[in-house]
């Protein structure tokens, strides 16, 4: 496509957070150190914008790892927030699994379910796709779990529905490219190779922890 660039969208889970507090409190020790470590990681990337969401483990996040960026510009935009991006109906589910994710979706509220899709629709038209001009773009996105999986189904092109099963641990990263005139592609995900053993995992269930 004529007139546009990469774009290569770093996307990261807010590291491991307190669950006290309106807003589910900020991080933890673990989730500092996570932080800090994920900045470390990306410090030799040519990362020019830090988005977050407005929550305060996220914000947190994003202002330790801006730390180690140098001067990426740091901002809030409300499209990384927390919200679920789009709630299938039962017959667009697998038969075998549509009653537990629609009770895993069962406890947001009326609210969450409303603003979400709108959400959802803003993110995909300002962090996805190649970027006008001829110079290629590296920005993170530090947000939550279910953000992470609606671009990485967006990305592959899946239904809607599947953003549901792609989980994030605190602060793994994920990385997709948007290349003009090739499909864009997820280069990595859920990547936690930066944090050392006892800091990996967190966020996940006992059970699914590899």
């Amino acid at each position: 496509m004529p007139g546009t660039a990469t774009r290569y969208l770093y996307l990261a889970r807010h590291g491991e957070a307190a669950s006290d507090g309106p807003d589910g409190g900020g991080l933890t020790a673990a989730g500092r150190r996570q932080a800090v470590l994920l900045g470390r990681r990306l410090a030799n990337r040519p990362i020019t914008a830090v988005h977050h969401g407005p929550l305060p483990r996220a914000v947190e996040t994003a202002r330790l790892v801006g730390e180690q960026l140098g001067g990426a510009a740091v901002s809030a935009c409300e499209e990384a927030d927390d919200y679920v991006p789009y709630l299938p109906a039962a017959d667009e589910l697998p038969a075998d699994s549509a009653e537990f994710l629609l009770n895993f979706l069962s406890g947001a509220s009326a609210e969450e379910l409303a603003r979400g899709p709108e959400l959802a629709r803003r993110a995909v038209e300002r962090f996805t796709g190649p970027v006008p001009g001829g110079e290629e773009r590296h920005e993170l996105v530090v947000t939550h779990a279910f953000l992470v999986g609606w671009l990485v189904r967006h990305t592959l092109d899946a239904p809607r529905w599947r953003w549901l099963g792609l989980n994030a641990a605190n602060a793994a990263l994920t990385v997709l490219r948007f290349t003009p005139g090739r499909p864009s592609s997820v280069l990595l995900l859920n990547d936690q190779s930066h944090l050392p053993e006892e800091l990996r995992w967190t966020g996940f269930p006992p059970e699914l922890r590899c």
